[in-house]
């Protein structure tokens, strides 16, 4: 064995320690398996069956991550259940993140899991730095051998390499130093705002250089494609920091990380209605996929704010006072929907359907009982021409622009109580109430337009007419006594409205949670998933970031 490796049993716990540059191609295999270089099994032995023992989960554990601390990508691989992945990997890992010196140490296997540290040297033209981090592996049986097995996948040599694509890397940063701040001039991080990472490190790749930064040295996950979002993990020396100006207002911020801890999975999203500026975004958990910009889900009931404009605009109720049907169910185009808990409201107005979001009202009203010929496309053509859903929003980093696709049949029915295949994200729906509250769709956005000259999106403004029914109607959802959202507002500053919603999904045992709703000058709106009713889960969520506001 070469000077400046070691293996060791310390307390129970076994270490490696690697020196040389990139692990110098040292050979510690010998000294973790007896001398024994062979995966097989003992002469003798047939393919076992059955879950691995946890002798076998310590045992290759152990060897394979000796291996990989040796430098050894291929005996590493070998001990994997995808060698022909793994090993160039591993070997990829080793050449690209410039690793001088390492120990990885085991933890305490839990079942077949074995959680892992690693305590590395990154060193690269001379500038040096420790970095650490943890992982886990999984030991399976193998399906033919019937050896134990490492469950290969990206995530066991970091748990942010996510993608076969994806790498660690060392060098000169791809993008320039940047420091951005909130609106008023405080330093935004990721430390401190988790929900912001791939935010912060979009506006890096795209703004960097234009905010006057130069590169540094740094670790950083490269994702391999030329549209991924590279991650940045440590830097070794800094570039020139420019300085680049967002939208977010750091107490909004902060109030909406804190919120959305409360539940397993969570997303928020705040705007300005005055101005279309993103106040705040934030998940649960805080992953490299920004949910409250990005994702797509059904936003239930949320949707009656445009269904409501588009029954309004049509002439199908000539406003809040309107009278509308809400019985326990109505049968549509061969499906039957119903409301929650089958309630019916008698003498109902489109207002009083409005604030306790019957179902039935809306379709029974659109469907069956208007003498006006109402399109299909018509839901779709209120969202883009009224909301800017479905157009080309221009953010200044990925966003999911809303989608409310052409139907046909029952699939059109189901819309209107935002089902089928309507797709929106938090922030596609806060900008929902933030257009409510404005009299009119302003794109939202996060940094000024004015650093690329992109283009905003843009939607014909409301009447005075309809904003004064959906002012009302969602004052009153977040006031009256019969509101669902007067629970979840209480507290909140006037001016304010809400509205509630819940989206059934296929697989799960409750509803995904949605609110969204206005304060004063900000407009709010959050998805939990599983969380049942909208005000349950998803209304204190949108209250703790309006009362920030």
């Amino acid at each position: 064995m070469r000077s400046g490796a070691k293996t060791a049993i310390v307390g129970g716990v076994f270490l490696v320690v690697a020196g040389g540059v990139g692990y110098g191609g040292l050979n510690l295999y010998n000294g973790i398996t007896g001398g024994n270089t062979s995966p097989e099994t003992r002469a003798g032995d047939g393919p076992r069956t059955g879950p691995v023992t946890g002798d076998e989960v310590t045992s290759t554990a152990r060897e394979f991550l000796a291996a990989w601390a040796a430098g050894e990508p291929e005996k590493a691989g070998q001990l994997t259940n995808d060698p022909v992945t793994a090993g160039p990997a591993v070997a990829a890992y080793r050449d690209g993140a410039s690793v001088s010196e390492a120990t990885i140490t085991p933890g305490t296997p839990v079942g077949a899991k074995v959680p892992f540290t690693v305590k590395a040297t990154i060193t690269y033209k001379d500038v040096s730095k420790p970095w650490s981090y943890t992982s886990e592996l999984t030991v399976v049986r193998g399906q033919t051998t019937g050896r134990p097995l490492v469950k290969w996948a990206p995530s066991v040599l970091h748990p942010k390499l996510l993608t076969a694509d994806a790498t660690v890397r060392t060098g000169v940063a791809k993008a320039a130093s940047v420091k951005a701040v909130d609106r008023n001039g405080r330093e935004l991080t990721a430390e401190k705002y988790p929900s912001l990472a791939p935010v912060l490190a979009e506006l890096r790749k795209r703004y960097g250089a234009k905010a006057g930064g130069s590169a540094g040295i740094e670790t950083w996950i490269d994702s391999g494609t030329e549209s991924g979002t590279d991650i940045p993990l440590l830097v070794l020396s800094k570039g020139k920091e420019g300085t680049l100006k967002t939208t977010i207002d750091a107490g909004v911020q902060a109030a909406a990380e804190k919120a959305v801890k409360t539940y397993g999975k969570a997303s928020v999203a705040a705007i300005e209605p005055s101005t279309g500026a993103i106040r705040a975004v934030a998940n649960n958990p805080a992953t490299e996929f920004n949910t409250a910009l990005q994702g797509q889900q059904a936003p239930g009931s949320t949707m009656k704010i445009v269904t409501a404009t588009m029954m309004l605009q049509n002439g199908v109720v000539a406003g809040p006072g309107s009278k509308v049907e809400c019985p326990p169910d109505v049968l549509s185009r061969g499906q039957t929907f119903e409301n929650l808990d089958r309630f019916s409201i008698p003498n109902a107005t489109l207002a009083a359907a409005f604030r306790r979001s019957c179902n039935t009202a809306f379709i029974k009203a659109i469907t069956v009982l208007s003498d006006k010929k109402i399109a299909d496309t018509a839901l779709g053509d209120t969202a883009r021409d009224s909301f800017g859903i479905g157009q080309s929003w221009q953010v200044g980093v990925p966003a999911a622009d809303g989608s409310v696709p052409e139907s046909a049949g029952n699939e059109t029915s189901a819309s209107y109580i935002g089902q089928g295949r309507i797709q929106m994200s938090a922030l596609n729906v806060a900008s929902l109430s933030a257009t409510v509250k404005n009299g009119g769709f302003l794109q939202p956005y996060l940094v000024a337009k004015e650093l690329d000259d992109r283009e905003f999106a843009e939607a014909e403004p409301l009447s005075r007419g309809v904003t004064a029914a959906l002012q009302k109607m969602m004052n009153e959802t977040a006031t009256a006594s019969d509101g669902t959202a007067v629970r979840a507002m209480s507290g909140v500053p006037f001016p304010k409205g809400a509205k509630t919603g819940s989206a059934e999904v296929g697989g799960q045992d409750k509803s995904n949670s949605w609110f969204t709703g206005y304060s004063g000058d900000l407009a709010a709106a959050a998805v939990v998933q599983s969380g049942g009713h909208g005000s349950d889960a998803a209304g204190p969520v949108v209250a703790s970031v309006l009362k920030a506001g």
